[in-house]
């Protein structure tokens, strides 16, 4: 993500492009915290992380439709929060189980 937010417009990058960052880091700060807690624990952190992971991908969203990421860019962080979506909830229902 960070290589992607260096090729944003100046003006974008202060706004939209710390959020970006933000949310990639408490994505990691959660999941890491899910690594560690106790099983019960575990979800909590791993609802706050799928949390701002949505908000990333319609963060990404913006970011196309204001012209600051050309569609082969989106294409390609959108497979990758996709993915990224997929362990968390493969994990959450891992859980429950």
């Amino acid at each position: 993500m960070s290589q992607t937010l260096t090729n944003f417009p100046k003006d974008k990058r202060f706004t939209l492009g710390n959020k970006l960052d933000h949310l990639t880091l408490e994505i990691i700060e959660s999941v890491i915290a899910a690594g560690y807690s106790a099983r019960e624990q575990k979800y909590n952190h791993l609802e706050k992380a799928q949390l701002h992971l949505e908000i990333t991908k319609i963060l990404i969203r913006l970011a196309l439709d204001t012209k600051v990421l050309d569609n082969r860019k989106y294409i390609q962080l959108q497979q990758t929060l996709l993915e990224i979506g997929k362990m968390l909830g493969g994990w959450k229902r891992s859980l429950k189980m």
